[in-house]
């Protein structure tokens, strides 16, 4: 194939020379080599390319077709030239990430904000999803990093840290007040009475906080006596009757007193969050920056 490259190589620029004295300038190599080469691609072919002449050269019908497509092939080659040219002088490049809605917002916005201002030219895809199917995309291929919270399922995955968070129940004020109207407490209850009386907001079954707050739950012998299920964290935020939130995205509303936060017997555990890929995995390089980008981020205290 590489002899063949070469022969078409030597036919592409004779027939854009329209002579073989130019195109032996041209390519730095003689006339008579070219000539030879030429004979030996319509020998391969069993036809004639070109027609000679005294003012020099030019395609047959067969040849015209030929060229047509040489020609495409090789813009084709010159277009892939230009653009890694354009990868390695302005860093171009495209950055795939699975994550959740709510850690895209409250914990990956930030690292991107400052790293698409130092890389303008990377593409980035964001495909919001559960951590088991950021953790599926991952071993299919789909994503190249995935934002996620740690987990028993992790074997398969390198796993770097961004933050621990911790998960507390909340309510608004009026609820609460409204509740304890409706219910005869005997004494002040416990945030154990509340949530057996009231309608606790949730994620839904297949999501990993869920499924950490429903083993926290049973641990401590609670249950609620109704439960909604919803599919974003800021629904929770937004609409809490009783809610299990992340304290740290909850801040602003809690220093407002918009939601107070409920005084549980046990604290919840706090758990992890960070970027993972897939072990021994091919790493394109744009992830690769990215990570460089996040170690740097960590060796100076995690400031953006």
């Amino acid at each position: 194939m590489e002899q063949n490259l070469n022969l078409y190589h030597i036919f592409y620029t004779v027939a854009k020379c329209r002579n073989i004295s130019g195109a032996a300038r041209q390519l730095f190599i003689s006339q008579p080599a070219i000539s030879k080469a030429i004979s030996r691609l319509e020998q391969n072919l069993n036809t004639t390319l070109f027609l000679r002449s005294s003012r020099g050269v030019r395609l047959t019908e067969t040849g015209e077709i030929l060229f047509r497509q040489v020609e495409s092939a090789f813009d084709a080659i010159c277009q892939g030239e230009e653009q890694l040219r354009k990868v390695q002088e302005l860093g171009m490049g495209h950055l795939s990430i699975g994550v959740s809605s709510t850690l895209c917002k409250y914990v990956l916005l930030p690292y991107l904000s400052r790293f698409t201002r130092e890389n303008p030219h990377i593409q980035i895809s964001i495909s919001c999803q559960s951590t088991y199917q950021t953790m599926e995309a991952l071993e299919k291929g789909t994503v190249d990093i995935g934002l996620i919270g740690e987990n028993e399922r992790m074997e398969k995955l390198v796993f770097y840290p961004v933050q621990e968070i911790e998960d507390i129940f909340v309510c608004t004020r009026r609820y609460l007040e409204n509740l304890c109207k409706r219910v005869s407490f005997p004494g002040k209850p416990s945030a154990g009475d509340l949530i057996s009386h009231a309608t606790l907001m949730l994620l839904d079954k297949k999501n990993i906080t869920r499924q950490y707050m429903d083993k926290y739950l049973f641990s401590e012998g609670i249950s609620a006596a109704q439960i909604l299920e919803v599919t974003s964290m800021d629904l929770l935020i937004d609409f809490a009757k009783i809610a299990c939130v992340i304290e740290s995205f909850v801040r602003e509303e809690l220093e407002s007193g918009r939601l107070i936060r409920l005084a549980m017997p046990v604290s919840v555990p706090v758990r992890k969050v960070g970027f993972a890929y897939i072990k021994n995995a091919a790493f394109s390089s744009t992830a690769g920056k990215f990570m460089d980008f996040y170690m740097e981020c960590c060796e100076g205290n995690g400031k953006l």
